[in-house]
């Protein structure tokens, strides 16, 4: 005879999350790069499109993936929009794309998201800053206390705007009984203003320690992928690769048996933040 809380674990759906911060694609070696390699940013090169198919490779076996930092279709990405090749490349059947960024035709930055999961809506929110052009993109699965949401967010450099944004967060997504947050936090998980953020809604951080910055010898732990409490959280991990100046970090997670997740239909949803 089998007991009910063995049944209850078998009926857990596993999932595994990936977080990346593409850097558009371009990968950086050395932080003199970052002036030396500065073309790179604005002009198309053959190394971004290598990179690419390499990303989607890497992210193909996960099942919900965010990306941070995508070209949304410039002339440094050839006008490809990156979420969408990432997607038909890692053969995922459902992406969706948030265009933040803008800098004439040169470069436009946003957020992605990956899933091979149907979710039942997708919302965006622009960010609060000094400086324009950072958004989120909430995706939800399911309604009512069995939803499961998912924050896709790259979060400000400066203190000040990253505060803000957080508390701008937690006030949107308090309503949000089944979370998970992932992303470019740009700090770590033990600063206050984080350590506020994820006790107003009940989260634990896995991945807490896993240096992710810069991808050449990381020695931050900026990345992260943070979950409601109760949803637990199973083995995480950063992943040291040269495809851009962050390292991707996952974690995989088994859902309680309420929240059931549908294979994805081949879906688009694009949306646009103001710079």
């Amino acid at each position: 005879m089998v007991r009910h809380s063995e049944k209850t674990r078998k009926d857990r759906q596993t999932i595994r999350l990936l977080s990346f911060n593409i850097q558009a694609g371009t990968s950086t070696a050395r932080y003199h790069h970052y002036v030396t390699h500065s073309w790179r940013q604005v002009l198309p090169h053959s190394q971004r499109v290598e990179n690419l198919d390499a990303i989607a490779e890497l992210v193909a076996p996960y099942d919900m993936v965010a990306l941070q930092e995508v070209d949304s279709g410039s002339l440094r990405s050839g006008f490809i929009n990156q979420s969408r090749y990432l997607a038909n490349h890692a053969g995922m059947p459902f992406w969706c794309h948030q265009s933040n960024r803008k800098v004439g035709t040169v470069a436009y930055a946003g957020n992605g998201f990956l899933s091979k999961f149907e979710p039942d809506s997708v919302e965006e929110y622009r960010l609060p800053g000094i400086i324009p052009g950072r958004g989120t993109l909430l995706v939800r699965y399911g309604r009512g206390e069995n939803r499961l949401d998912v924050a896709i967010v790259h979060l400000a450099l400066g203190k000040r705007a990253r505060g803000q944004q957080l508390k701008f967060l937690a006030e949107r997504l308090q309503d949000c009984a089944n979370l998970i947050v992932m992303g470019d936090l740009n700090t770590q998980v033990d600063n206050p203003p984080i350590v506020e953020f994820r006790d107003a809604l009940n989260l634990i951080a896995p991945t807490r320690g896993l240096a992710s910055f810069p991808s050449w010898q990381p020695q931050r732990a900026i990345d992260h992928i943070l979950v409601s409490r109760h949803l637990g959280g199973g083995e995480a991990d950063v992943l040291e690769i040269s495809y851009s100046d962050h390292c991707p970090v996952t974690l995989e997670i088994k859902l309680p048996p309420e929240i059931r997740l549908l294979p994805a239909t081949r879906q688009v949803i694009s949306v646009e933040v103001s710079s």
